[in-house]
């Protein structure tokens, strides 16, 4: 390879990784309502959102008090499967929990 294909083949490259985007990440939120229980809400924090309990607890508190809360920030398709996943969990239990996803 002569240099000039050398220093063409590095400058595509160098093209390449600039043409590379990170994915759109979206923010997952639970919203209050009066019929959910807390300690529901602070179990689908653990088992959707992996929170250790401390932080799932905190979350919760604030849900409650300010009517909604940040329950992590994803990218679209893991964002769309734990809202989806929130809902399907609280209709089995008989709550009328929601969660919604919010582009970043």
């Amino acid at each position: 390879m002569s240099d000039n294909e050398l220093k063409s083949a590095e400058h595509r490259e160098a093209e390449t990784r600039e043409e590379v985007k990170s994915p759109s990440l979206y923010n997952v939120f639970l919203l209050n309502d009066d019929y959910t229980t807390m300690d529901f809400v602070v179990q689908i924090l653990e088992e959707v959102f992996h929170k250790p309990p401390a932080e799932a607890t905190q979350i919760m508190l604030h849900v409650h008090k300010k009517g909604i809360g940040l329950c992590g920030v994803y990218t679209r398709d893991i964002a769309e499967t734990k809202v989806a996943t929130v809902h399907e969990l609280a209709r089995e239990k008989g709550f009328p929990l929601m969660c919604m996803m919010e582009k970043e």
